[in-house]
């Protein structure tokens, strides 16, 4: 088994306070993705875990064992990192068996278990070749082999992606959501890219200032933010938010925005004022009134391949609405937009935090 178990970890630097009593389980062969912005604490995180960060204070346990105290080497886990850090004067093959032969595994094992995962990798035909022979997305396939030919309880993964042109981390991201699900190998994954984050994950952690906001499935982090920070930080482009007014009539509530009513499916725990908010995709766009829909006026359309992005401005807000890649509409246009009442999300605007609907 390796669960992973961080329980109230802190670590200051100076007076900058990187992680605050941060708590977390992690399931056996989970991929977990540890998400926010720079600054938010995700690497120092992954780092305490790997015992490359003296923790303040709290505990971190990997399957039954308590690990707060070992060195890197005694944990069982294996790390990936941002730079591809191969040995540029080894070969590939070289490369891969580095650690089996520090601990000193027979000769036969290390032929056989660099070759799985170069097999595993797709990468059998360069063990003979040197790094500088092999592009970015070959060399971090290299240090991936590196790490999983240890067989470690855990894998650690720091921004393995980022380094690499678009096209190849979509490649990449494939590869490593197959490369998991053959493995099973309990995996935590940091990145900045949400959309990363939505491919690879079976759950997403969301920090900011050093604490974790949400942690929940993908889809349910992007469908039902915990505030309008996860909301506006999921998403591309992100969440759009209005103020409203909730009020209810007749046993139907309902949400005043931009002039008009929209219907709530059913009871929230607010009255007065609230933020809310909707998704792009989630706004149908009409040129003519229609019931329960917002009047806008079109500020910038966007092609972006299989559908536009329309700009449009509601009041003094602007929001993003996806239209299809036919749509027309000049600048100034009147618009009516139509939120799907299921899909509006509610935030106190006091505190950001979601306000629950029954």
């Amino acid at each position: 088994m390796a669960e992973i178990h961080l329980r109230g970890l802190r670590k200051t630097y100076g007076k900058v306070e990187a992680i605050r009593d941060l708590s977390l389980d992690i399931r056996d062969g989970e991929f977990l993705v540890l998400l926010g912005p720079s600054g938010c604490g995700k690497t120092t995180t992954l780092r305490a875990i790997a015992g490359l960060e003296t923790l303040d204070r709290g505990r971190i346990v990997i399957g039954e064992r308590d690990v707060t105290t070992l060195p890197p080497g005694r944990r069982g886990i294996a790390m990936v990192f941002q730079s591809y850090a191969v040995f540029p004067h080894m070969r590939v093959y070289d490369n891969i068996v580095f650690g089996l032969r520090m601990r000193g595994v027979p000769e036969a094992d290390q032929r056989r278990r660099a070759q799985e995962a170069a097999e595993l990798l797709q990468i059998e035909h360069l063990l003979d070749r040197y790094p500088a022979q092999l592009s970015g997305g070959q060399r971090q396939r290299v240090a991936v082999a590196r790490a999983i030919v240890m067989r470690p309880d855990v894998l650690l993964m720091d921004e393995p992606l980022s380094n690499l042109d678009a096209l190849l981390r979509l490649h990449m991201r494939a590869e490593l959501k197959r490369l998991h699900r053959e493995l099973r190998a309990t995996t935590v994954y940091v990145t900045h890219d949400q959309v990363e984050a939505l491919s690879l994950g079976d759950r997403i952690a969301v920090m900011k200032d050093g604490e974790i906001v949400q942690c929940a499935a993908s889809m349910q982090i992007y469908d039902r933010p915990a505030s309008r920070f996860v909301g506006g930080f999921i998403g591309s482009p992100p969440m759009n938010f209005l103020t409203g007014h909730v009020a209810g009539a007749n046993g139907v509530l309902r949400v005043d925005v931009g002039g008009a009513s929209i219907p709530l499916p059913s009871g929230a725990a607010v009255s007065g004022e609230v933020t809310i908010g909707i998704r792009p995709e989630h706004i149908a766009v009409e040129f003519a009134p229609a019931p329960a829909a917002v009047q806008a006026s079109v500020s910038v359309l966007e092609p972006i391949g299989s559908h536009q992005l329309l700009t449009a401005k509601v009041g003094t807000d602007l929001i993003k609405v996806a239209v299809p890649p036919d749509f027309a509409a000049d600048p100034d246009r009147q618009v009516w937009l139509r939120f799907d009442p299921g899909r509006v999300r509610l935030m106190d605007p006091r505190t950001g935090e979601a306000v629950p609907v029954s």
